[in-house]
This record gives C-alpha cells, sequence and structure tokens, in this order.
C-alpha cells in the first residue's frame, strides 16, 4: 500500500554505457564549460584510468587544466583546501570526480569552496547550509558500491579534531553520473567484492527502512537483483563488461534508493565499528547485514520475505511458502557473502576479520563501545525494530561467529 506522503528527489542525470566516458565533452559544451579540473587518487591514476578520458577531451575544445590526485583514503579539510586552490589558479569552471567514496566527497567538499569563496569549509557542516547552487560537477566512479555520485551527502574529516565532519544538501550532488565499465574493470577482486555488498545493504536496507516509498523501492529491489545475478559473473571473469556495466548501474540504484529511504542498523554499527575498530564500510555492511536482517524478522517479516524475489528469482520464490520466505532470504545472502569467502576470502564474520591480512582486529572487549555508539549513530531511528543497547550486543555476538 502507498503512503500517505512522501517525496522522492534524484536530479543527478546518469548516462551509462559501454563508451559512456566519450560523451563528458559534449556534456560540458552545453553548458560552455572550458577548463575542467579533475579530482582523483594516485591509485586511479596508476592504474591508468584516466587515459580513457584524457582522450576523450583530444579532439575537443575543453581542457583539463589540473589533475589533483592527492586524495587521501580519508578525505581531510586540508586536502579540500588544497585543492579548491589548485582549481581557482587554473581559473577552472568544472570539475570532475574519478574514483571512489573519498574522492567524490573530496570533490564535493571543493566545489563548496569554489563556489561559496573562502578556504573554511566547517562553516558549511551540517544539513542544508549552502544557499544557492555550486559550480559545473560530474562524477565517474571507479568503484560499485558507494552510490556517493548520487547523494546529497559528503564527509570529511577535520584531522586536527579528530572528527568526521557530515555536510548535506541538494546543492551538492552532481550534474551528472557517467557509468563505464572501463572504469570498474582494473578493481581489485576483494575490493569488487567488499563495494558490492555496500551496494547491496544500501538496497536491502532502504526496502526495509521505515521511510521507505515506493518509488525507493523499485530503484532498491532492482539493484538487488543486478547484484546477485552479475557479481558471482564478475567474480568469475572479471573483465566482463557487461556484468561491471551492471554493478556499476546496480550501485547508482542502491544509492538513490537510500537516499530517499535511508538506510538503518546495518549503517548504525557499520559507522560504529568503523570508528573503534577501523574496520572498512564495506566489509561492515557484508558483516552485519545477515545478523541484522535476522533481529528484524519478529517486525519485518513479510518484508524481508519480499526480497526471496529479486535474490533468488521467481522459480525460488514461487516454490517457497510465504512463511518460510524471511529465512530463504537471508540464507540466499549467507550464500552469497560464502561465495565471495571461496573467491576472495571476504570475512563473514568478526572472527575471520582477526584470521585475515587485515591489518585492524576487533575484539570482544570493542564490544560495550560498538554498541553504544550504535545506538546513537541517526541511522538506527529509521530500523522497523527498536534495538536496546543489549540487543546490539547480542547481534554483536552473533556477528563474533
Amino acid at each position: 500500500m502507498s503512503r500517505q506522503y512522501y517525496e522522492f528527489f534524484c536530479p543527478v542525470k546518469v548516462i551509462a554505457g559501454h563508451m559512456a566516458l566519450e560523451h563528458i565533452p559534449f556534456e560540458l559544451s552545453t553548458i560552455n564549460a572550458k577548463t575542467v579540473m579533475i579530482i582523483t587518487d594516485k591509485g586511479v591514476r596508476s592504474n591508468g584510468l584516466l587515459e580513457h578520458i584524457e582522450a576523450a577531451f583530444a579532439s575537443t575544445d575543453c581542457t583539463i587544466a589540473v589533475i589533483f590526485d592527492d586524495v587521501p583514503p580519508d578525505s581531510s579539510l586540508g586536502t579540500v583546501r588544497e585543492a579548491a586552490q589548485q582549481y581557482r589558479t587554473a581559473q577552472c569552471d568544472a570539475l570532475i570526480a574519478v574514483g571512489g567514496g573519498s574522492v567524490i566527497d573530496t570533490a564535493k567538499g571543493v566545489n563548496i569552496l569554489v563556489s561559496e569563496g573562502g578556504d573554511d569549509l566547517k562553516k558549511y557542516s551540517g544539513a542544508h547550509n549552502l544557499s544557492k547552487p555550486l559550480k559545473p560537477f560530474y562524477v565517474i566512479p571507479t568503484t560499485a558500491g558507494t552510490g556517493s555520485e548520487v547523494t546529497a551527502v559528503a564527509v570529511i574529516s577535520d584531522i586536527d579534531n579528530n572528527v568526521k565532519m557530515p555536510f548535506v544538501s541538494y546543492f551538492i550532488m552532481p550534474n551528472a553520473a557517467i557509468l563505464d565499465p572501463r572504469m570498474t574493470q582494473t578493481l581489485p577482486p576483494f575490493i569488487t567484492a567488499m563495494t558490492a555488498m555496500d551496494a547491496m545493504t544500501h538496497a536491502v536496507e532502504a526496502y526495509l527502512s521505515l521511510a521507505n516509498n515506493p518509488i525507493s523501492d523499485a530503484y532498491a529491489t532492482a539493484a538487488i537483483q543486478k547484484i546477485s545475478q552479475h557479481l558471482p559473473n564478475v567474480m568469475e571473469n572479471p573483465k566482463d563488461p557487461n556484468a561491471r556495466l551492471e554493478l556499476a548501474q546496480a550501485s547508482t540504484m542502491a544509492g538513490i534508493a537510500f537516499s530517499n529511504a535511508m538506510v538503518a542498523l546495518v549503517h548504525a554499527l557499520g559507522h560504529a565499528t568503523g570508528a573503534v575498530a577501523h574496520l572498512p564500510h564495506g566489509l561492515c555492511m557484508s558483516l552485519y547485514l545477515p545478523y541484522v536482517l535476522e533481529y528484524n524478522v519478529p517486525v519485518s517479516g513479510a518484508r524481508i520475505g519480499e526480497l526471496l524475489l529479486p535474490l533468488s528469482g521467481a522459480d525460488v520464490y514461487a516454490k517457497t511458502p510465504a512463511e518460510q520466505r524471511p529465512q530463504a532470504a537471508i540464507a540466499a545472502i549467507k550464500a552469497l557473502r560464502d561465495m565471495l569467502y571461496d573467491k576472495v576470502q571476504l570475512p563473514r564474520t568478526l572472527q575471520e576479520v582477526n584470521s585475515g591480512p587485515s591489518a585492524h582486529k576487533v575484539s570482544r572487549d570493542m564490544f560495550d563501545d560498538i554498541a553504544k555508539k550504535a545506538l546513537d549513530d541517526g541511522s538506527i531511528i529509521y530500523n522497523a525494530r527498536d534495538a536496546k543497547l543489549s540487543d546490539i550486543m547480542a547481534i554483536l555476538e552473533k556477528a563474533w561467529g
């Protein structure tokens, strides 16, 4: 049944396909942009991913004036200020982010400074503190997970005060997201798996969130279906351009879904674990997703059961009795994680994190701190089932393995 009232918003144009990059100069020409800055990181540049973009500009009037490739894994205020200064010095009139979540967040921060003026990004932190549209801004994702190319959120670290600052405004959303499979074909298998499970969690939580709506549901279920069908293909054949494009589209669809329907307890736990144990966000999503779903079954069982259709297909869904569908959907997600563990050893439990190659470890001594931080995380308010400290501790114990 449709909600009596909801809002849905996504002004970002999506340009997708096997030659999508070649369309960028035309897109810039429609707004008379001539001098472009690219923001990226050294990994993207060293893998030769910028070569496709530079080739697309070779015979056009538009020039790439600056390539800023000093974005760290966690974007910082200092990085944003430095990049903004280079933008101004080169007198650029458009911005292109080429990378993952940190690069995209950095570019969003840079666009705030070069559009609003000054060097104090902190005064724009929080929600809806921008007063006008920003400079032309385009995003080319090189991972298929964060969905940052279609979100109104950026997170920038204030290293001096050891805090991560959120920036929320419709004005920081890109003009367009360019999805081209060439940009993810060199993504390492482990990161491919981790970021895909990030996108899966975005879609699942958007569908189950208290703020879901019929349009976000359509994007969420489409994303779940694409990831379920095409992630195994990518793990078998990382260079498969069609499967790579499907994952890129799924990530964008999931980003649109959760931008409008929000995320919930999995993200609250993931944010808290990242803060305490410094585990990568996508890994946290994969770790906690099935255990939070099991916790939510008493309240959201029927809704979780509906996810069996995009997860496993019409035949499995039709053959599964309605009362068994919630557990079957959770089992399908666990089976996907088992496949990823077999292929690239993506941990399924916190104990497997500790036995793996990750430099960051988790101990039970951290559980109390993680649980308290999760309770204070804003995402938890959208979870269908209320959670107390003891409930979160129980989920952490299940995730321990």
